[in-house]
């Protein structure tokens, strides 16, 4: 028996303060906003928008998207790609390397309800791609993943990205569709002249390695790479055909500090359930509701914020001036501090505009992680 709690359709049309807490919530003009902004620079440039669910976690969300001109959605796990099947989105690229005949097979059930494309970046994986796709009688659409300085996954560009996309494509049961890569790590780098740089050797290495691939025979139909953080640079560069961002659509904090252009659409809300001082305000949202991990959440409307801790189940908000408000039973938002590790802690996402919930929509369940 599931102990999943279903969508509180009961709330649609009530305020936003009356939710109980802790409750995540979305305005939905400004993730509109947000929206049109990532999209109107694609199609500005004449890129290809395919936005990251990781952290949207919405079919919902992604279906808006797609009704601003996405041409499709990424995901990182297989779960993600089945859930977003099932809300009717049928053109998916699984961004990371599936290995294992079970979750191949469920990559191969899924070819055969929508477009779904995979990563390799290595023969092995090729090897069980094309033994999934045998077992099930379709075939695997692959991109090959290229590191060009994350450092995490992906071929060394150049000659070793050429080999393994020349034995994808003549690999039976298997249709290369190109390159893929991320030039996040160029986020870390503090001057934003030198961070500029690094994106730009990094997206010239994939594009020349897919130049290269050309050269060679190879029909390469994506290049994709860009994230939240770079997409505003990254989709200027000649030679990539679509980009991947999508933690821009709900907005936060981490990618505000990264130089992104957004708005903060995605914030938690919560209850005052202590003032022991008059500096001091807790918050029924810990850990547990709220990701601290990249950048903290912050309250949205109080001022004099000093300092921040994060508990389980609490936050504690340092003031640095003594207060009266908020008091005991009242309802704050913090703003999210990194959208991609906080969605997932909740069950559902209650969207709203004006101050009332216009719809209520679950969040991928924690089995759509695998």
């Amino acid at each position: 028996m599931s102990t999943r709690v279903e969508p509180s359709h009961d709330v649609i049309g009530t305020a936003v303060t009356s939710l109980d807490t802790p409750a995540l919530l979305v305005d939905l003009d400004l993730m509109q906003r947000n929206i049109e902004r990532i999209a109107g620079r694609c199609r500005a440039s004449g890129v290809g928008w395919r936005p990251h669910a990781k952290g949207l976690k919405v079919p919902a969300v992604a279906q808006r998207c797609l009704e601003a001109g996405a041409i499709g959605v990424t995901c990182a796990k297989v779960g993600d790609a089945e859930w977003l099947v099932r809300g009717r989105i049928d053109n998916i690229l699984i961004a990371n390397e599936i290995i294992g005949d079970s979750k191949l097979d469920r990559v191969a059930r899924l070819c055969t309800m929508a477009n779904v494309i995979i990563c390799i970046d290595s023969l092995t994986g090729l090897e069980m791609a094309a033994a999934a796709a045998r077992r099930n009688g379709v075939d695997l659409a692959v991109c090959v993943e290229v590191d060009t300085g994350m450092k995490r996954c992906g071929t060394a560009p150049g000659e070793p990205t050429l080999a393994l996309a020349r034995a994808a494509h003549e690999t039976s049961g298997i249709r290369f569709e190109g390159l893929m890569a991320w030039e996040g790590h160029a986020l870390s780098i503090a001057d934003a002249a030198e961070r500029e740089t690094e994106v730009r050797r990094a997206v010239g290495e994939l594009v020349a390695t897919a130049e290269l691939c050309q050269a060679n025979g190879l029909p390469v139909r994506i290049v994709s790479a860009g994230g939240t953080g770079t997409y505003v640079l990254t989709t200027t560069l000649p030679g990539i055909t679509e980009v991947q961002a999508g933690g821009g659509v709900f907005g936060d904090r981490t990618y505000a500090r990264w130089g992104a252009p957004v708005d903060f659409s995605l914030t938690i809300l919560t209850t005052v359930i202590s003032r022991p001082t008059p500096t001091r305000i807790v918050v029924d949202a810990g850990k547990k509701a709220v990701s601290a991990d990249l950048t903290p959440p912050w309250p949205k409307t109080v001022p004099n914020v000093a300092s921040q801790w994060f508990a389980a189940e609490h936050t504690v908000i340092e003031l640095s001036e003594p207060a009266d408000t908020p008091r005991v039973g009242d309802k704050i938002e913090l703003i999210a501090g990194y959208g991609d590790t906080t969605v997932f802690l909740h069950d559902e996402l209650y969207a709203h505009r004006d101050g009332r919930v216009e719809e209520v929509w679950p969040v991928a369940p924690r089995v759509a992680h695998r």
